[in-house]
């Protein structure tokens, strides 16, 4: 990928408009590039606090495998939308930008610098741009095309939204179960493709200033980061912690429970893998999952992108001390 690293002076023209409206710093990149850590520090050097954009921090007892801040960080800077839920319960991008934008407003009100961090995309994407109002979700469809996906593969579910929307299938990888249910739901509740609906909003909604700074290692760097992540959260407990989660009696077919890493973990449990298959999958899924953000980030032509290094601290601080005080 051809790097792009940020200017102080791009700034100037992200603070130039609209004052009054809210304005926060999106911190954003693949996994394993040290977002929670950057965020820790802007929040703390310049008085602020951090919104997750994480689709998996938001469930209590989720906490080693989504990376979840620690308790002690929590106590020292403000974390929102981090165990608000419990695994069992549903939580979608519309929910998330409802909830961030209260929040948002209110740490604006306040005069307080807000951070949003995490590598939910499209979490990131509704919030900065909208969302568009398609039909409402089917849980007996969303099941029927889990259970399609689990016995035949997400490739079915891909090949099916082909014929249907062709546009959203050239877009949604295959191995995108969760935006592919979407996908095929929204057509099936509406008889029009998601595509459209996508078009006709055109995500031009511009509600907030934002300074989008991204995060970014060499593939191969990132690659060794994360295994040797998954290693460390290993040692830390998350198979105790997964464990744990199916003895209170959570479904291990829940999204919560079917989402990165977590699955593999079930499935050694429920007797279908040994652990170092387990553990090595997790690895393939990360690497994949740290493309897919990427491909997605990289359409994004507002983000500042940055080494992953403590190095960057001082030019990343500059950007963001001209965003919350402009000359």
């Amino acid at each position: 990928m051809r790097k792009k690293f940020f200017s102080v002076f791009s700034v100037h023209n992200v603070v130039n408009n609209e004052m009054d409206t809210p304005k926060f710093v999106a911190i954003l990149g693949p996994t394993a590039t040290g977002k929670s850590s950057l965020a820790l520090h802007l929040a703390e050097k310049f008085g602020g606090e951090i919104i997750s954009a994480d689709s998996v921090q938001v469930y209590r007892g989720l906490d080693i495998g989504s990376a979840k801040p620690s308790a002690e960080d929590r106590r020292r800077i403000p974390h929102h939308l981090i165990n608000i839920l419990d695994p069992d319960e549903d939580y979608s991008a519309s929910a998330f930008r409802a909830h961030a934008d209260g929040i948002i407003r209110r740490l604006c009100r306040e005069d307080i610098p807000t951070f949003v961090a995490g590598g939910t995309g499209l979490y990131l994407k509704v919030l900065s741009r909208g969302l568009f109002r398609g039909p409402g979700g089917d849980p007996q469809l969303r099941q029927a095309l889990r259970r399609q996906a689990e016995k035949e593969g997400s490739h079915s579910l891909h090949n099916k939204l082909g014929l249907w929307d062709p546009e959203a299938a050239s877009r949604i990888h295959p191995r995108d179960t969760f935006r592919l249910i979407r996908a095929l739901e929204v057509y099936s509740l509406s008889q029009k493709p998601i595509s459209q609906f996508q078009k006709e909003h055109g995500f031009r909604e511009t509600p907030y200033r934002i300074l989008k700074i991204g995060l970014q290692r060499g593939r191969e760097e990132l690659y060794r980061t994360i295994e040797s992540r998954v290693d460390e959260m290993m040692k830390k407990g998350w198979l105790e912690e997964v464990r744990l989660l199916l003895e209170k009696g959570y479904s291990p077919g829940l999204k919560s429970l079917r989402s990165l890493g977590y699955k593999r973990l079930v499935s050694h449990l429920s007797g279908e893998m040994d652990l170092e298959q387990a553990i090595q999958l997790i690895k393939v899924d990360t690497r994949r999952f740290a493309k897919r953000q990427m491909t997605w980030f990289r359409t994004d032509p507002e983000i500042g992108w940055f080494p992953a290094t403590h190095e960057s601290y001082g030019s990343i601080e500059a950007a963001v001390s001209v965003f919350f005080h402009p000359c």
